[in-house]
């Protein structure tokens, strides 16, 4: 997924092991997705408190993926 226009965050995280695995899940199931962090690269991962990992959809993604990730 190459824009970042017309996504949206549909689940934050405290960590970037459990966005990854979120997004396998959706990728599994065809929805592209992206995870975006703001932790030095994962240097600094006490700045996930600050600003958590985001996982992000298409909008025509949105209601599949949060069902996708309730069960």
């Amino acid at each position: 997924m190459a824009e970042t226009d017309g996504l949206y965050v549909i689940r934050t995280f405290t960590n970037d092991i459990a966005a990854r695995i979120a997004e396998a899940a959706l990728e599994a199931h065809g929805i592209e997705s992206i995870v975006v962090s703001d932790n030095a690269f994962g240097m600094i991962p006490a700045l996930n408190t600050l600003h958590p990992v985001r996982l992000m959809v298409r909008e025509a993604d949105v209601e599949s993926a949060l069902a996708l990730l309730e069960d």
